[in-house]
């Protein structure tokens, strides 16, 4: 009999670990997994009752960690009055619009789908930035969130947003835009931590507390205060922070300083806080985050969507900043998958430094930027890059004690023939490398790129549905 419990991977072409330098590939060509953790690499042979697979012409993955999502948009791909807009209309115009319209049923099949296009990309572990909260909503969101996660198989961190108060009278608000009360968000934070929140390093859920915006979402005293309370619970702590200019300039004009030092001042730096974007720093606003071990989830394709830039991912790492990989939601990034995101990232690490370059007689001394960032340090911020700003030690890497999180690629797509380095493939050559298998916690999840009960078609169905729905409760014209 089959041991469930124990498996074995055999013959890999390549192996990346996730981990630095000298470390960052594996000669393999075997792994073994025992109770959900890995136990041996090397040239191993089977041993009786192991499941085996088949891991021949593959390359194997760490399973990437997402730190920054927001689920519930995946059923805002592409929507016309958003789509070329930059970040302050565009939200008007598309989450904001539509926050509203969501029902239960779309709330949950939006959650549904994002989470499919991310385990289909090797996803093992996602942390959602949800901030779809008002007073009186008829569901329980996070609830659904935990739910559907479960339900596959995945890891879920709940950030938990939303907002204490807004830039408009709430009187002149629709209830779906009105801020909560600061006590009731503290509560239903405390709430959520008796129910799911694990502190374990490989935990299967966790809760974070994550205030929308760290500039406008709250007082400067209630930002203080959800510091201290998450600190109190052992919660870690995430928020969006300087996406646009738009942030140097809120926060001069309404506290005299930068972002980044209005955070330190409320007490919202520190090696248990991690920031989305970070696109448009000071220098000295990089040291600071860098000296205090704050972290990054950095999504390039969404800023690059919306035009907010590209952050100087170089150089934050250079500062000590732990990086790790986010897709942001899919109404910014309709390919909001890690594939995507870590092709996307090693592009433009490269670009960036790339437009940097001058000639040598106006004082350049480089030509472009293809040295500024490996295919290795790409897969090393998505997967050990996540699971270090997630406080998830035991997930992230490919090594002995550490977490059976792994994704085993097939590259029998055109796309990858004739490649050279067969490791670099999954991120180097774009698009969606099909899944051998993908393994969370040692438990096969997905076997030659399916889900198992998955009817894909009907999942199309149900979606271009519930986006017709959301379209006539939004008052959208067809």
């Amino acid at each position: 009999m089959i041991d469930t419990n124990a498996c074995l991977i055999r013959n890999a072409h390549h192996v990346l670990t996730g981990l630095r330098g000298a470390e960052a590939r594996h000669a393999g060509p075997d792994i073994r997994v025992q109770a959900g953790r890995i136990v041996a690499m090397g040239a191993l042979q089977p041993m009786p009752c192991e499941n085996l697979i088949d891991a021949r012409d593959c390359v194997v993955y760490p399973a990437w960690i997402n730190t920054h999502h927001h689920l519930f948009q995946s059923l805002l791909k592409g929507e016309p009055q958003g789509l070329n807009q930059s970040l302050t209309p565009w939200l008007a115009a598309t989450p904001y619009r539509f926050r509203g319209a969501f029902d239960e049923h779309s709330f949950r099949l939006a959650a549904r789908i994002g989470l499919i296009e991310l385990l289909r990309s090797g996803c093992a572990t996602v942390a959602d930035h949800h901030y779809l909260y008002y007073p009186g909503m008829p569901y329980d969101s996070a609830a659904i969130l935990f739910e559907e996660a479960q339900a596959l198989g995945m890891r879920f961190v709940l950030c938990r947003g939303g907002a204490t108060q807004t830039r408009q009278l709430e009187a002149e608000l629709p209830q779906a835009l009105r801020p909560e009360k600061l006590d009731d968000y503290l509560a239903d934070v405390e709430r959520l931590v008796g129910l799911y929140h694990d502190p374990a390093p490989d935990a299967f859920r966790r809760v974070v507390m994550a205030p929308t915006t760290a500039l406008h979402s709250t007082t400067p005293a209630e930002l203080r205060e959800t510091a201290r309370a998450a600190r109190s619970w052992g919660l870690r702590l995430h928020t969006h922070l300087s996406e646009t200019v738009d942030y140097l300039d809120a926060a001069k004009a309404k506290f005299g300083m930068s972002p980044v030092q209005f955070c330190a001042e409320h007490e919202w730096l520190g090696p248990d806080v991690w920031m989305a974007h970070l696109v448009k720093l000071l220098p000295e606003e990089i040291r600071l985050l860098g000296q205090t071990g704050t972290g990054i989830a950095h999504c390039p394709q969404s800023n690059g969507r919306l035009g907010s830039g590209i952050a100087d991912i170089m150089a934050l790492e250079a500062a000590g900043v732990p990086i790790s990989m986010g897709v942001d939601g899919a109404a910014s990034n309709e390919a909001a998958d890690m594939q995507s995101e870590a092709h996307a990232a090693w592009l433009m690490q490269r670009a960036r430094k790339g437009e940097q370059a001058r000639p040598r007689y106006a004082g350049g001394t480089f030509e472009g930027g293809a040295d500024a960032a490996t295919v290795e340090d790409v897969v090393r911020w998505g997967t050990a890059g996540g699971a270090q700003v997630l406080g998830l030690p035991a997930l992230g890497s490919l090594a002995v004690g550490q977490a059976a999180d792994i994704a085993i690629y097939r590259l029998d797509d055109p796309r990858y023939f004739g490649l050279h380095d067969p490791a670099i493939g999954p991120v180097a050559c774009g698009g969606r490398a099909s899944l051998k298998a993908l393994l969370i916690g040692g438990r096969q999840v997905l076997t030659d790129d399916r889900i198992p009960g998955l009817d894909m078609a009907q999942l199309g169905r149900d979606a271009a549905q519930a986006v017709r729905d959301l379209q006539r409760r939004a008052g959208v014209r067809r």
